[in-house]
């Protein structure tokens, strides 16, 4: 089963889980210092809280970090990655990337205003010891900016 994933920036993730654990009578899948995510049946979607992510490197956070589509398998990604090449999109594909405490295989676009949106899988979990990632920030350019012409997406980005 395919669900929309949407990951926020929060200012303190413990009011957010207690909020949203309300909102959709949730606890959430996993917990770590600065970081929840909830996987809920109904509506199916994967949502993500990322406490203090500052995605644009320029001190100012926001509350849209990403949004994704999660899928059953790396199959699915790949086919996702061919159709989105096929319809003249750009894409940035990240096989094996540890992040958000998972491992992932996944493909990046961005819409017209530059949102990030990631088509993935999960294929383990990583040690509770593992960072948060990229930077320790979570979602935020591991290896810096992309250079121009690239994809200004989230270079090992996660969730």
């Amino acid at each position: 089963m395919a669900r929309v994933q949407l990951a926020l920036n929060v200012s303190d993730v413990d009011a957010a889980v207690a909020f949203y654990g309300k909102l959709f009578g949730a606890e959430p899948a996993k917990r770590r210092p600065g970081y929840a995510n909830f996987t809920i049946a109904d509506p199916p979607l994967k949502l993500v809280l990322i406490e203090n992510a500052d995605v644009r490197g320029d001190g100012v956070g926001g509350a849209l970090n990403h949004l994704g589509v999660e899928v059953e398998s790396t199959a699915e990604v790949h086919s996702a990655t061919s159709r989105l090449s096929g319809e003249g999109l750009e894409t940035q594909v990240e096989d094996q990337t540890t992040c958000c405490y998972v491992v992932q295989d996944k493909v990046w676009v961005e819409d017209p205003d530059g949102a990030p949106w990631g088509v993935y899988t999960v294929l383990a979990d990583a040690p509770a010891e593992t960072s948060l990632g990229c930077s320790g920030q979570a979602c935020t350019p591991e290896h810096g900016s992309l250079s121009e012409g690239d994809l200004p997406v989230i270079a090992g980005a996660c969730c």
